[in-house]
């Protein structure tokens, strides 16, 4: 697995990529785009800065790491849509969906 102090930021943009999004911003902060839906997208290691939202957000880590993320998301209780995505270094990925917001 790659080192989990860096962020899976390169893995992030290729799915969002090849799912067919536009994608704007560089680092581990990026917007994706697709249609009238506008993601907010956030390649994170551990804690996670919740307070910023927009409606829908993703968290971006590592698999090995996205259990404890979801996790800490559900106890913040951040008020938008928010999904959490677990990577591979291979790109293999897997993605836990939120309940939405009501």
């Amino acid at each position: 697995m790659g080192t989990v102090t860096t962020p899976p930021d390169e893995q992030a943009r290729s799915i969002f990529a090849d799912l067919g999004y536009s994608l704007a911003g560089d680092g581990a902060e990026f917007s994706a785009t697709r249609d009238w839906k506008e993601i907010r997208v956030s390649a994170v290691t551990e804690d996670v800065d919740s307070r910023d939202g927009g409606s829908y957000r993703c968290f971006v880590t590592w698999a090995d790491n996205a259990d404890a993320l979801e996790r800490q998301l559900r106890r913040l209780d951040p008020p938008y849509e928010w999904a959490v995505m677990g990577v591979e270094e291979d790109g293999d990925y897997e993605v836990a969906r939120a309940p939405p917001v009501e």
